[in-house]
């Protein structure tokens, strides 16, 4: 074929089939033209045996200029493009180079880099035994889609992997990477494996703290978790993700897989957070059957587990302030009003939060994550604040937290058009006894519904019918009389004994 050398093979094959084949069969049967058939004919030498060529084809446009120029500045700057070089060269030369020079000018530059120039990083391919190495990273799972009830749902993936029989684990993970997704994300591999490996390695996670002794107790805690669990604990350097490769490919590979399911699925839409975590771990258990096998050889290898878990979870203490709230981590949460005053001790987990009052846990919500438009997030239950409401009406009016306590939007959209068109204090007032209804009645949901068509029709809410309707309706007990049998009877009976 044109532009392809005609090997010592072809050569030998050619000359076979031509004491039996015409010239042109020949040649075709070997992969060669008519003319190259001819010049075979008329050497000896094999291709190999030849001397090099020491002559051109024509003229080299870089002769003049290659080694007065054109090297001094590679040997100065040994990463400079060919077309810097070029664009180098055209300036005092006007004219004389132009940008079909560019080719030549790149195949030299490479085969100066390969003669002369600077030495490369080689990698090296490495071995694992089954049960020495586990490995634990997070990757950013955005691209995937996914939305739970109607709303985007950016997170991450924390994934564990064994390298030698790549068996993995994954989990989602809100908020970034932090010490409590790897905590829980961990921990739940291990205890699903049914065993420890020698060694685990992550990535350089305390690059993503600034502080410095954030980043010295987050190395106290990784070790004291290894030490737990018997594990010699490893990292690779930052910004040198091949060291990590056998976790980094699966990281590829999960998503891969995930994004092919979901195109399957038809819908990157989920009911609830349960539901696509069901959804990854059902995919995760299809991945880990490809690799049973090795896994059967690997499980059997693996250290024996600890007695029980360590904690998983960040503990600080908060202070509840004279307005119901405390604030963890730049958020922003209230709590039943009863422990206004209160310093509690709150448990970080990764998904929830707790706290803790002299050993009884007196709170629990799900945890928060701030996001870019969004980096004080609030989580105001209504419940908490509607005894102190009930006696102040008046303060809903400005209150500062006023639009994070609503239960949904269209109590939302009712106190917007009672502000317009009531007095400020009616309004109020009104507001405070809607949201008192839905707690009495437990009818969060259906008074929105309610809510929804007053708005339709540009209606206010009329609280003394919604009371009634929403009352609760007297249960009718059945009339049954009971009818005592004379005494006599039981005479009869023991007489028949």
């Amino acid at each position: 074929m044109p532009g392809n050398r005609i090997t010592d093979l072809q050569v030998i094959k050619y000359k076979e089939l031509r004491g039996k084949l015409a010239q042109e069969a020949a040649a075709a049967k070997t992969g060669i033209s008519v003319s190259s058939a001819r010049r075979i004919e008329r050497r000896v030498a094999l291709p190999s045996q030849r001397e090099p060529r020491s002559w051109r084809t024509r003229v080299d446009p870089l002769g003049e200029v290659w080694d007065g120029e054109v090297v001094p500045l590679l040997e100065a700057a040994p990463a400079l493009m060919a077309v810097t070089v070029l664009e180098e060269l055209q300036r005092p030369h006007p004219g004389r180079f132009g940008d079909s020079v560019l080719r030549t000018l790149q195949r030299r530059v490479r085969a100066w880099r390969a003669q002369s120039g600077e030495e490369r990083e080689i990698f090296f391919a490495q071995e694992h035994p089954p049960g020495r190495l586990g490995l634990s990273d997070f990757t950013v799972a955005d691209e995937l889609g996914i939305s739970i009830a109607g709303v985007a749902f950016p997170h991450r993936l924390y994934q564990f992997s064994f390298a030698h029989s790549g068996w993995r684990h994954a989990r989602v993970v809100r908020g970034g990477e932090s010490f409590q997704g790897l905590t829980s994300g961990l921990q739940e591999a291990l205890w699903m494996a049914g065993g420890v490996p020698e060694e685990h390695r992550t990535d350089s996670l305390s690059a993503a703290f600034n502080n410095l002794a954030e980043q010295e107790e987050l190395t106290r805690r990784y070790q004291e978790l290894c030490r737990h669990y018997a594990m010699r604990a490893s990292r690779n350097n930052p910004g040198e993700s091949h060291e990590n490769g056998a976790i980094e490919s699966r990281q590829g590979s999960l998503k891969r897989t995930l994004e092919q399911t979901l195109l399957l699925r038809g819908s990157r839409e989920f009911a609830d957070l349960a539901s696509y975590e069901q959804f990854l771990a059902q995919t995760v258990r299809r991945l880990n059957a490809r690799c049973e096998r090795a896994w059967e050889v690997e499980r059997a290898r693996l250290r024996p587990l600890p007695e029980r878990r360590t904690v998983d979870f960040e503990e600080i203490d908060a202070r509840v302030s004279k307005f119901g709230v405390f604030s963890a981590k730049s958020a922003l949460y209230s709590v039943p009003s009863r422990l206004a005053g209160h310093r509690l001790k709150v448990r970080l987990y990764s998904v929830h939060l707790e706290a803790w009052l002299g050993g009884v846990k007196v709170f629990e919500c799900e945890r928060l994550y701030g996001t870019p438009s969004n980096r004080h997030p609030k989580r105001i239950d209504w419940r908490h604040m509607l005894p102190s409401l009930k006696r102040k009406p008046g303060a809903f009016a400005r209150w500062v937290l006023r639009e994070a306590m609503f239960p949904r939007s269209e109590y939302a959209r009712a106190w917007q058009r009672m502000r317009e068109r009531l007095e400020e204090r009616a309004a109020c007032r009104l507001m405070v006894d809607l949201l008192d209804l839905a707690e009495q009645a437990n009818a969060v949901a259906e008074l929105a519904e309610v809510l929804a068509d007053l708005h339709k029709c540009d209606t206010l809410p009329d609280i003394e019918a919604l009371r009634s309707r929403f009352a609760p309706r007297p249960t009718r007990m059945p009339s049954v009389q009971v009818v005592l049998p004379a005494a006599a009877v039981y005479d009869e009976l023991l007489e028949l004994a």
